[in-house]
């Protein structure tokens, strides 16, 4: 598995861990991300701290690995 995968893999995991709630929707090649419920504090700081500075196709990575929309 490549660097950058692994990275975001872990960082997903980290995220989810804090009791991160925020789910990927994939359609058409296009990565998004919903957030239905509220999440602890800590999850929020790590997120916006840790994921979302990083450039959209290391983010887009990251969202991958969390729990996807369909799984709801």
């Amino acid at each position: 598995m490549p660097a950058n995968e692994t990275n975001a893999l872990k960082l997903a995991q980290e995220y989810l861990s804090l009791g991160g709630t925020r789910r990927s929707k994939i359609g058409d090649n296009i990565v998004d991300v919903r957030q239905l419920e509220r999440e602890p504090q800590e999850a929020t700081s790590f997120w916006e701290t840790r994921i979302a500075p990083l450039p959209l196709r290391k983010r887009n990575e990251v969202e991958t690995h969390l729990p996807s929309m369909n799984d709801i």
